[in-house]
């Protein structure tokens, strides 16, 4: 019975930084909507957190396609 579910059980590759993207995306619009209500430390944290978001994924996508 339990081999029969292991042989059943397919293996899921690790994938790193799979969602970096949506996160940055998140933080882009959290700094859109904080900038129009008037929070400008809010906007200004979240569009720093943003940018890096941005370069990391652009980085690890580098190293992902030279590797």
């Amino acid at each position: 019975m339990v081999l029969a579910v292991l042989n059943r059980v397919a293996p899921v590759p690790l994938q790193f930084g799979g969602d970096l993207i949506g996160l940055a995306i998140l933080f882009l619009i959290l700094a859109v909507i904080a900038a129009v209500v008037g929070a400008r430390g809010v906007a200004g944290i979240s569009m720093n957190i943003a940018k890096w978001l941005v370069i990391i994924f652009v980085v690890l996508a580098i190293v992902t396609f030279i590797l």
